[in-house]
């Protein structure tokens, strides 16, 4: 829970840090920013169990 809200925390102040100077926030639309994230998350648990269930025998 501890990395949930380090992340937020460093979320937060690069948006305010790119919004002082007037930048564009270096993050992708709202959707296909979600999407991504759990893409990698489901990717890493398939291997997980593919290893686990094909690669141990």
């Amino acid at each position: 829970m501890y990395e949930i809200f380090l992340a937020l925390a460093a979320g937060i102040v690069v948006g305010i840090f790119f919004s002082f100077l007037k930048l564009p926030i270096p993050a992708p639309p709202y959707f296909s920013a979600v999407m991504g994230i759990f893409g990698v998350y489901a990717g890493g648990e398939i291997y997980k169990w593919i290893v686990e269930h094909w690669l141990t025998k």
